[in-house]
């Protein structure tokens, strides 16, 4: 693994790791661009981002990269159909109004769809919740219920049923606890987050 890929966040090195080299890509939540920059440079991908955080866009240009102030909720509908080879929303789903329509718009976008998330339905999820009676405030939720932006808790049992029932192709899922990726089994208890690729059926 070389060097840039190695300081990803977990799920992000997932993503970059399996997107195919050259692609174009949307990054919608891109953040201050560390993804962005990663595909550009260790990829060779065309990569635009899609933020809604004003600082985010400066830094992502000022270190050069493609993008823009937007939201995810609205502002998708202003790209063409097919535009991208990937759409990647990355732990940004649950923090959308309407998920489920982002994710619609992610895959009339990109003929493919990167979807990370973290996984509310993690044990220590489960055991604050069943023994102290609170939401859970852990190194990867860090913060409490009132000033957390995640706004739709979902788990990866939820996320498998969703697509599902829309017949969505799983074209590739991982799963991780903490930094290390673990197998599918007992990945609803196990896993913290969850990464998914997804194309139309």
């Amino acid at each position: 693994m070389n060097r840039i890929m190695a300081t990803l966040r977990p799920d992000l090195a997932v993503i970059a790791g399996h997107v195919a080299p050259g692609a174009k890509v949307l990054d919608v939540g891109c953040g201050d661009g560390t993804l962005m920059a990663a595909l550009r440079d260790e990829r060779g991908c065309d990569v635009r981002g899609l933020e809604i955080d004003p600082h985010n866009v400066a830094e992502c240009v000022g270190h050069g990269l493609s993008a823009i102030q937007g939201d995810a909720d609205t502002d998708l509908a202003l790209y063409p159909d097919a535009s991208f080879d990937y759409a990647i929303l990355s732990q940004t789903l649950q923090t959308t109004k309407r998920p489920d329509m982002v994710l619609e718009e992610l895959l009339r976008i990109g003929r493919r769809a990167f979807v990370s998330f973290p996984n509310f339905g993690h044990w220590r999820v489960r055991s604050d919740l069943l023994w102290r009676g609170r939401m859970p405030v852990t190194r990867l939720l860090p913060v409490g219920w009132y000033e957390t932006p995640n706004i739709h808790h979902l788990t990866i049992a939820d996320f498998r049923d969703f697509v599902a029932a829309r017949g969505l192709k799983v074209e590739g899922a991982w799963y991780l606890n903490g930094d290390s990726l673990i197998s599918p089994a007992m990945a609803t208890w196990r896993a913290e987050h969850a990464v998914y690729l997804l194309s139309r059926g």
